[in-house]
């Protein structure tokens, strides 16, 4: 074994994934679920049973310091991704992603320094560069919040950075962008297309069309968690993950339908559209540093990696429907 590490968010999309490959790759996973009456553990509880017995799951909530310090007490890494992710609901209720993602990583932050973690891995997002100067957009670029979601999470890697600078602690933060696949929530963009053209819809429901967004698909963004925890050269630095791979959201569909082979139509859903100034018209990344630092690049690159992704998404969300596990016309905010 390499040692044990405690994943946060684990329950969650990227974090069931995360787990999954730190299994594989020798690791012992502790692993923190968000609390609920239900006992649900997320989608960690559809890994397959030779995976699920080797992980230490754990129940609770990030923003409890007493109990996320008692996680932390004995491991050697930490990988953060527990957060409330969602933007327009973060329009509506500000405070709880200030409480989650910027005070649940200050515990964390304590747990993990209390504990001498010989790593911490802060999951950023793509998002807290707001609408850049320049493309593609390296690790130098201005932090310009256009959301309160990517607000708190430039305030949480702020923190994250202060730890290490105040306290050697070890931390790294890893900034991913747009991840999509299997169990993603049909809240994204991705599979809510997907959700509706699998329904029988001929007209598709989508927000903001000429927005253009770089997709990673979720494989090449755990492989590049990994990277970042194995490199002793980050130590102190933010690292983008991406795929360089850039499409506007409108021709998004256009793609799903040649795989399903299916025409549609595209109708504007208001719901799903941003206010004006909170819009970010492009996010593309630089992803030189993670080859220089970590030698890493995604495996998935191009129109034809984008499309393999996608046909992998479809066919899971396929089965994960007939399962029970998913239900992909569900959208909300």
């Amino acid at each position: 074994m390499k040692g044990r590490v405690l994943i946060t968010g684990a329950d969650g999309f990227i974090g069931s994934h995360l787990v999954e490959a730190a299994v594989r790759a020798g690791y012992s996973v502790r692993a923190l679920a968000w609390y609920n009456a239900s006992g649900s553990i997320g989608w960690l509880g559809s890994l397959s049973n030779d995976i699920l017995g080797e992980v230490d799951v754990q129940l609770g909530d990030i923003r409890d310091p007493d109990l996320v310090t008692e996680l932390c007490s004995d491991v050697e890494g930490v990988f953060h991704l527990a957060a409330l992710i969602g933007i327009p609901f973060s329009y509506q209720a500000p405070e709880s992603y200030i409480q989650t993602n910027v005070l649940g990583t200050l515990n964390l932050l304590r747990g993990a320094r209390a504990a001498g973690v010989e790593k911490f891995v802060q999951t950023s997002t793509s998002e807290v560069y707001g609408m850049a100067d320049r493309f593609p957009i390296d690790e130098r670029a201005e932090m310009r919040a256009q959301s309160p979601y990517a607000a708190s999470k430039v305030a949480s890697d702020q923190l994250a950075l202060s730890f290490y600078s105040s306290f050697e602690l070890p931390v790294a933060v890893m900034r991913p962008f747009n991840t999509f696949g299997p169990r993603q929530s049909p809240r994204a963009v991705i599979p809510a297309v997907i959700g509706q053209m699998l329904s029988g819809a001929t007209r598709i429901r989508m927000g903001n069309l000429d927005v253009r967004r770089e997709f990673c698909y979720v494989a090449d963004t755990v492989s590049g968690f990994l990277a970042v925890y194995q490199s002793t050269q980050c130590v102190g630095q933010v690292v983008n993950i991406g795929s360089g791979f850039e499409i506007s959201v409108g021709e998004i569909p256009k793609l799903i339908g040649s795989v399903l082979g299916i025409d549609v139509e595209i109708e504007l859903d208001p719901q799903r559209v941003r206010p004006a100034r909170s819009e970010i018209g492009r996010l593309l990344s630089d992803t030189g540093k993670a080859m220089r630092l970590l030698n890493w690049r995604a495996s998935n690159v191009g129109v034809e990696g984008f499309s393999r992704g996608l046909a992998e998404t479809i066919d899971w969300m396929k089965s994960a429907e007939r399962a029970g596990w998913h239900n992909p016309r569900a959208y909300a905010i």
